[in-house]
């Protein structure tokens, strides 16, 4: 008998929604380091930009918030789907406290800001990680 070969696609996510996942993690990124260097140089500016960039991290780890819950409606929900959901849930919320802490004096926001900013990165990592890794290949049968 001849093997034959059965292509079972993954459930690939939207693009906008990919788009989103990663603008959000850029952000937080990028926010992070504005951390850093305020961290190192105590020149407010930069925990300013760190403010606007964690706003806007935060807007666009809602839009993923809100793909990744309206994919856990559909018919395929997996138990990798409930936990992704969950860790974009986690960033969203991390990073709203985060900002929070921002919008306290400049000096008073060292270093928890810096700790928190560093774990909203770890959580948009592990968020990317989890939205851009399905499995697109065919198996033998």
């Amino acid at each position: 008998m001849t093997p034959s070969r059965s292509r079972r696609y993954a459930y690939a996510i939207h693009p906008l929604h990919a788009v989103m996942l990663a603008g959000a993690l850029a952000l937080f990124l990028g926010a992070a380091l504005s951390d850093f260097a305020y961290f190192r140089s105590y020149e407010i500016q930069w925990q300013n930009f760190a403010s606007w960039l964690i706003v806007g991290g935060l807007v666009f780890s809602a839009v993923a918030l809100l793909f990744a819950l309206f994919d856990l409606r559909g018919a395929v929900r997996t138990r990798g789907a409930v936990i992704y959901a969950l860790v974009v849930a986690a960033m969203w919320v991390v990073g709203f406290f985060n900002a929070l802490m921002h919008a306290r004096d400049a000096w008073a926001s060292m270093p928890g800001g810096l700790v928190m900013s560093l774990i909203v990165v770890v959580l948009a990592l592990v968020a990317t990680f989890m939205g851009f890794s399905t499995a697109r290949t065919g198996e033998l049968k």
